[in-house]
């Protein structure tokens, strides 16, 4: 977000702030305990790109089966969009309640007007996410600020859930406040949850973690925690290290699926959301490690996001009813900020994000030369193929010629610099490889650790 009167709870702290995800530790009983075997993930969030194409704030979701990397649903179109109050959201978060359904909260704005001001969150349910119903909003305070940021989590000691959410208080900075609910259709009158006495915004908690309640938060442009041994209002201290990428906000715990490690992501504001990820086997130590890019996608132009642990079932049913992409993209290997797109018709490695979007998603399809081969279709220019000509990639028209098969056809193979990835070897120059080279595509000849590198892709979404 950009700086309003207050500014934006995306570039608030020093100027900003922002959420990502829902912790484990918000899921009805107890926060903070191990991921079942076999168990999966959903993202909530919303979606904005550099030039706006890929911008929309109604709710989209996303799955996954490490917490790591990302399939959007129903082809990164919203699933659902306010139709109250500022008509669009942001910060959206995922809570499974005690009864094993869902409650969907988001801040209630649409785009960047930070000078809107309301005191309400939207508010869905949800029995499976597959369907939304009794959409409202609910009003948190009588305050002249904003409530941004909503998340929840269930206080056993009261008997209520805990809302909190980011909101200017009296001295005119912003704290965390909270409000209890049983049923998030009426709430408890609003009281400050954490105030350091210095900007604060985008708590996110991990509740009862070996007794120890964890509270995530934007500090300047820094994710920065702090814990209780209560879930009282004022009994949080700071305690962590501070981590960022820039300037960053919109911190989200996750549980990793070992059931040890821990993930906290993080979201730059600048340049349109770029998410990374941190990990430790010790919640309590309050130190993290940057994670590598290579071990991470995020959903294409997301934006504040939340996670929530889903079953397998849960997870195949929501791929049943919203769908899988019907395109993919190509991430390097070597520089896993950048990924495989066309610009003037020509092929090569840009750092996401970019407009138009759309020129890094590609379909593969069955290889126009040999069908046991693949071919990169173009989403956005659905006729034209990437191709070599003179050893060099370029996006042609298909003119339906053998020696244009030929040029853009390539066989899959395990990556020359990791197996787990990709590598495509030329169906007609068999002795060379897609590669990178200046950031630019072409095929090569492979001879070297590099250029096994740079011949090497993951293809996700």
């Amino acid at each position: 977000m950009t700086p309003g009167p207050h500014l934006s709870r995306r570039s608030f702290l020093g100027m900003a702030a922002a959420t990502p995800l829902a912790t484990t530790g918000v899921l009805g009983a107890g926060a903070g305990t191990a991921r079942a075997a076999g168990t999966a993930y959903v993202m909530a969030y919303f979606t904005e790109s550099p030039n706006g194409t890929g911008t929309d704030y109604g709710l989209h979701l996303a799955v996954s089966t490490d917490s790591l990397n990302w399939m959007p649903l129903n082809q990164n179109r919203p699933v659902v969009t306010p139709t109250e109050g500022a008509l669009g959201l942001r910060d959206p978060f995922i809570l499974r309640k005690r009864d094993g359904t869902f409650v969907v909260l988001a801040t209630d704005l649409l785009g960047t007007d930070w000078n809107y001001v309301s005191q309400y969150v939207h508010v869905w349910n949800s029995a499976d996410l597959r369907t939304f119903t009794g959409y409202h909003r609910l009003k948190l305070h009588d305050m002249n600020t904003h409530a941004w940021a909503p998340e929840a989590f269930w206080d056993a000691g009261r008997g209520r859930y805990a809302l909190v959410y980011s909101a200017v208080n009296s001295s005119g900075h912003n704290v965390i406040m909270v409000n209890h609910t049983t049923d998030f259709v009426t709430a408890s009158a609003p009281q400050v949850f954490f105030d350091p006495g210095y900007d604060v915004i985008d708590g996110d908690m991990a509740v009862g973690v070996n007794g120890v309640n964890y509270l995530y938060f934007k500090k300047d442009q820094t994710l920065v925690g702090a814990r209780s041994t209560s879930l009282d209002p004022g009994s949080f201290t700071e305690f962590s290290t501070g981590v960022a990428h820039g300037g960053t906000e919109a911190p989200t715990l996750v549980k990793a699926p070992n059931g040890g490690d821990w993930f906290l992501w993080g979201d730059t504001y600048t340049p349109n959301g770029v998410f990374y990820a941190w990990q430790t086997s010790d919640l309590a130590s309050g130190t993290w490690t940057a994670l590598d890019q290579r071990a991470y996608t995020q959903p294409v132009n997301s934006k504040h996001c939340g996670i929530t642990p889903l079953s397998t079932t849960e997870y195949d049913n929501l791929v049943t009813r919203w769908g899988a992409p019907g395109w993919n993209r190509l991430k390097s290997y070597n520089y896993p900020a950048r990924y495989v797109r066309h610009s003037d018709y020509t092929g090569r490695i840009d750092a996401y994000p970019f407009d138009p979007y759309t020129d890094s998603l590609w379909q593969l399809v069955p290889g126009l030369a040999d069908s046991a081969g693949v071919s990169f279709r173009s989403v956005s220019h659905p006729t034209r193929y990437l191709r070599h000509y003179d050893y060099r990639i370029r996006l042609d028209v298909d003119d339906g010629t053998p020696a244009f098969a030929a040029d853009a056809t390539f066989s899959r193979t395990a990556g020359l610099a990791d197996a787990s990835w990709s590598s495509f070897r030329s169906y007609n120059n068999p002795g060379r490889y897609l590669r990178h080279f200046d950031y630019a595509l072409r095929i090569d000849p492979i001879t070297t650790a590099t250029d096994r590198q740079d011949a090497t892709f993951r293809v996700g979404y």
